[in-house]
Formats: C-alpha cells, structure tokens, sequence
C-alpha cells in the first residue's frame, strides 16, 4: 500500500524531520517518496541531510507532487499555509496535520468542503521508532484514510485512534511527556554523581531504567503501583527513595505538568 507512496511534509522542522526518518528507518518509505517544503533554509538543508529526502522551497510544488501532506508548521502558520494550498488542494489529497491544538474543524474551514483531514499528536521518538501517537479523523476521511494514518504512525511506534477532545490531553501526556522524562532521567544521573558515580556510567543507568521499565509496563500488562510495590522491599532501601519522592510531590507535580501542557494545547486551538 506505501510503496507507490509519495508523502510530502509541509514543513521541515524537527518533528518532520524525526518523523520522516522514522518511516525510512522502518524500511515503510524511501527517501525518495519523500518530499519536503519549508521557507527556512536551514531546516530544508538539515531535512535533505538527514532523511536524503527532495526538498522545495514552495508548499505548492509539494501539493502537486503528494497526494498525502503532513502538515508539520507552527500552529501559528497553519491559516497562512492552508490559504496558498487551498485552490490546489483536491479531493484526492489527504491532510494528515501534526500542529498541536489546530482542531480538525479549522483545518476543514481553511481546506474547503469535503477536504479529506486527519488530526495527529505524535512525539519524537519516532526518531527511533518508539513513538507514542494518537489521531482523529476529519468528517470527510474515509476508512481508508484512517488505515493508512494508522499503518504510518505503528511503523514509528504506539499508536490509537480517539476522539478529537482527547487530542489536548494526549499532547499534554505524550506530545510534551519526552521532555518529562529526559529531565527524569538527567535528575537520576545527577543523582548518581552525587553518589559518586562518573557522569556517563550514571547517565547511561539512569536511561537503561526508564527504558527498562517502561518495558516492564508495557510487556507486562501490570499496573505501574504493582510493579512498584515488586521492587519495594518492607524497610529497603527503595522505600526510602520513594518516601523522599512522595516528600517532593513528585507525582503531583507530573500530573500538574501534564495538565498546563494540555490546557496550553487548548489555548494554542482557540488561536
């Protein structure tokens, strides 16, 4: 189904750029089925450097070559890129859309009657094809539509569809959750120098853990608190770590974050 594919990305930012070597990585896509616009120089040259992808400076050029656009633009510039593409935006074109807060409504408004949209909040591991995503689909996607959506983002990592009023609190959780855990995990490494340990044996057990246990998560289907409560001895010593993290609020403070982002992500639509 994608090796006739041409996907063409309507800019080349980071998240494009992630998500583009993402589907090469997979072997779903070759470079060569990939076509990117942006007005920034130095994003084109950094996307054609790094997935080996067309580049073009005009969002047009893409739109007659690619039947599927990723809309991958600033939320700010969504209106201004949707108004040049309009008249050359057909019904055989799909409009996958990765701005945060846009809602589908706005993107069917600015495309015109009947144009085919789906809305995606993914993240940037899909570098590394461990992507955690979620998708609504417009009025006028068709069934189709949301299986093709769903083949691209599962070759890049997790992926569900939901209801569009979901979509802020996936990016809250998922979209923004990256950066969470890196500063979880240079917190456990700052932790470990105190310790004594050199930073990048500290750095590189702090990563392992997360990863290790996010795949306890994952694999074995236990709640995070079982699992906890596996490695917590009665008057061990992780206990005591846990004790020290409650004292600090750390749950609170994760589910704080998680909530600004989301109502950021609102804000960020009704702009």
């Amino acid at each position: 189904m994608t090796h006739s594919l041409t996907l063409g990305f309507l800019g080349a930012g980071k998240m494009a750029s992630a998500i583009a070597k993402g589907f090469v990585r997979a072997q779903l896509l070759t470079p060569d089925q990939i076509v990117a616009s942006d007005l920034a120089e130095p994003a084109l040259t950094a996307f054609a450097a790094e997935v080996g992808a067309r580049t073009a400076v005009q969002n047009l050029e893409v739109v007659k070559t690619a039947h599927v656009l990723i809309l991958a633009v600033k939320p700010a510039q969504v209106a201004g890129v949707l108004a040049e593409i309009r008249s050359h935006f057909t019904p055989d074109h799909l409009l996958i859309s990765i701005a945060a807060g846009v809602t589908l409504a706005s993107l069917e408004r600015a495309l015109g009657e009947g144009a085919r949209v789906v809305r995606v909040m993914p993240n940037t591991p899909a570098l590394v094809g461990t992507s955690a995503s979620a998708f609504a689909v417009g009025r006028a996607a068709t069934a189709a539509d949301a299986a093709l959506t769903q083949k691209l983002l599962s070759a890049v990592g997790l992926v569900f569809q939901v209801k569009e009023p979901l979509l802020d609190g996936v990016t809250g959780l998922s979209g923004s959750g990256p950066a969470y855990v890196y500063q979880f995990i240079e917190a456990l490494s700052d932790g470990g120098v105190a310790v004594g340990l050199p930073r990048d044996v500290a750095t590189q057990l702090a990563a392992q853990t997360v990863l290790g246990a996010a795949r306890m998560v994952l694999e074995t289907g236990l709640h995070p608190g079982a699992l906890k409560d596996q490695v917590t001895s009665p008057g061990g010593t992780t206990i005591q770590g846990i004790l020290a993290l409650e004292k600090g609020a750390l749950r609170g403070t994760v589910m704080s974050a998680v909530v600004a982002a989301t109502d950021r992500a609102r804000q960020l639509g009704q702009g």
